[in-house]
């Protein structure tokens, strides 16, 4: 990527466009978060309802304390430890953040991403940068350029940083007092903020009754063909079917495309890889319906199948 690249995504930021953007997680689709206007973009561009708050992308932690209220001793070593990286903390916002960024909650979802032209990007546009991931609303998530252009062929400007390398979005944590909530899982556990910060927080995995942030609906993440979980015991499948898995075993499935995402259920790989698998069944005119192993819902596992399960929701009810 040449700097010219960069300082045109930067222009277009600040002349209230929409940039998309790589970064550790998926590409996001980013605006001015001082911008009202430019933020309504995202959501116009996106189909996205205006109640599902967006997370800003920065680049210091100066921008940080500018964003949000006085945050606590414990929030800065928080932000410390795992910036940048896939973690975003949800925390009350300040003046300067406009409502239409937290869809109107007291509360901003913040992050630093763990990518070099991400950063870049938000220093040379010197802004934060609110970003929802760069897809259709509740469709799949991007982990290429190529994901951003099928999905939004309309977007003033992408960045092409390749294939991103952790292949789900970040971890959400909210943040009160010493008490830290998940919100939504990822690469990041409470079990690694515990082992990395002992003592300073309690932690707490009740899902809160407000969509606080984003990722939270039970339907999301969805390709736009049939998606079902698939179990090993069945192994015939309907014609035109596509199946993922996770692992080679031995097979005895009349399956029209078979993808892996790990040969050895490497969860980091499986992350890595879920979406563009997805993607990839999603583009081929043969399958029309797709299968997916579930994964074992312990360490990195509980994020991939907290995608998995939002992505098979709206179809769950076949039998």
């Amino acid at each position: 990527m040449n700097i010219q690249q960069l300082k045109e995504a930067a222009r277009i930021i600040n002349a209230g466009g929409l940039v998309s953007f790589p970064t550790e997680t998926v590409y996001g689709l980013g605006a001015n978060t001082l911008n009202s206007v430019a933020v309504a973009k995202i959501f116009q561009l996106k189909e996205r309802p205006s109640f599902d708050p967006l997370i800003v992308h920065i680049a210091s932690l100066d921008d940080l304390k500018a964003l949000t209220d006085e945050p606590s001793d414990a929030v800065m070593q928080l932000a410390e430890k795992f910036w940048p990286g896939p973690l975003t903390l949800v925390l009350p916002k300040s003046k300067l953040v406009p409502d239409i960024v937290t869809s109107g909650l007291p509360t901003v979802g913040i992050r630093m991403p763990d990518h070099e032209l991400a950063l870049n990007l938000i220093r040379m546009a010197k802004c934060p940068i609110a970003a929802p991931s760069a897809n259709k609303f509740g469709q799949l998530s991007p982990v290429t350029a190529e994901h951003v252009r099928k999905q939004l062929p309309d977007v003033d400007y992408i960045l092409d940083g390749g294939t991103t390398t952790v292949g789900i979005e970040s971890t959400i944590v909210s943040v009160e007092g010493n008490v830290c909530t998940l919100l939504r899982p990822g690469k990041i556990s409470l079990n690694d903020i515990e082992k990395a910060l002992p003592g300073v927080f309690v932690f707490n995995d009740k899902k809160p009754e407000k969509l606080v942030a984003p990722g939270l609906l039970k339907s999301h993440y969805s390709p736009n063909k049939p998606l079902y979980i698939y179990d090993r015991t069945n192994v015939r499948l309907p014609d035109s079917s596509g199946l993922i898995l996770h692992g080679q075993k031995e097979l005895h499935t009349n399956c029209d495309k078979l993808v892996y995402t790990s040969k050895t259920y490497n969860q980091l790989e499986i992350a890595a890889n879920l979406f563009s698998a997805l993607h990839r069944m999603e583009d081929d005119a043969m399958v029309k319906q797709i299968f997916i192993e579930p994964v074992v819902e312990s360490g990195l596992g509980i994020a991939i199948m907290d995608r998995i399960k939002k992505a098979v929701y709206k179809y769950q009810e076949r039998t």
